[in-house]
């Protein structure tokens, strides 16, 4: 003979939990793995941009920016006024196109990516050498929108200072 199951309002509150609970895991896996894959293309952009600075490869450098971008530096003068100044990417990229005898590193660390839909912000903090010899530290704050090409940075602001500068161990022995 059947017997019907009665359970409280308590008791299918939690089974019904459980059971969307278990239904969704799924779904957020491949949610994950999505934005992981995503997480990674906005990281290689971020790597282009480096790699050509490092490089003196302008082309590379030009890239991985949108037709339309905006370039800030925030840093504080030596009688404490707080300055953000306006960059110019042409600028930029004939600074680093032009022959240099030192190379330009930027080793970055503590890196943060935040991703919805088509827009992308990576907050890290750096540490700028020219060859071997220290220049200054701070954070870049990128933000990229993803486009048929990829994901292309419109927005850069960075901090730049001299001290305090907590630059890894590791990413210190390397630039020696």
């Amino acid at each position: 003979m059947l017997q019907t199951l009665h359970l409280g309002k308590n008791a299918m509150r939690i089974l019904l939990f459980f059971i969307m609970f278990w239904a969704a895991l799924p779904c957020s896996a491949q949610v994950s793995t999505d934005a992981g894959s995503e997480e990674r293309q906005v990281l290689k952009t971020l790597e282009k941009l480096f790699d050509g600075m490092r490089t003196g490869d302008s082309a590379l450098v030009h890239s991985v920016f949108a037709a339309e971008v905006q370039l800030f530096t925030s840093y504080q003068t030596k009688d404490g006024k707080s300055v953000l100044r306006k960059g110019d990417l042409q600028r930029f990229l004939e600074a680093v196109g032009t022959p240099h005898d030192r190379v330009w590193n930027e080793p970055v660390w503590d890196t943060q990516v935040r991703i919805d839909d088509n827009l992308a912000q990576v907050w890290t903090k750096y540490a700028f050498y020219a060859g071997n010899e220290f220049s200054h530290c701070g954070v870049d704050a990128f933000h990229l929108h993803k486009t048929a090409q990829g994901w292309k940075i419109f927005h850069l602001t960075d901090t730049r200072r001299i001290k305090p500068c907590e630059v890894p161990e590791e990413i210190s022995k390397k630039i020696k």
